[in-house]
């Protein structure tokens, strides 16, 4: 099983974490299931651009991003050439290295 390691983040996880995920689960998926609380305000149908992540290591070894997720990722507050939509992005073999973004674009998050 592919590692995914979470470099801190003050609300996700404020330590960073390393969790392990099985192949061609979703991030968002693998994140909620270990108890991360990641935006996905479109239940992970690739149209909000709440699960905005920065893949920094690994990324390479993932699909090219598809049309739907494109367009919403140029909504993504703090886009960079590393952004991907957690809810797209499919685990393949090879480990990760997540960043969360400090904002998502969502204005408010229930609890």
């Amino acid at each position: 099983m592919p590692k995914v390691r979470l470099l801190p983040h003050p609300d996700l996880c404020p330590e960073g974490r390393e969790i392990e995920l099985p192949k061609g689960e979703s991030l968002c998926e693998g994140f909620l299931n270990h108890g991360i609380a990641i935006e996905h305000a479109c239940e992970m149908v690739a149209a909000c651009a709440t699960c905005h992540v920065y893949v920094r290591e690994g990324g390479a070894s993932l699909s090219k991003p598809k049309d739907d997720e494109e367009d919403q990722l140029d909504h993504a507050w703090g886009l960079d050439a590393q952004s991907r939509l957690a809810c797209c992005v499919k685990l393949r073999e090879a480990d990760l290295v997540i960043e969360f973004p400090r904002h998502t674009r969502n204005h408010a998050r229930e609890h």
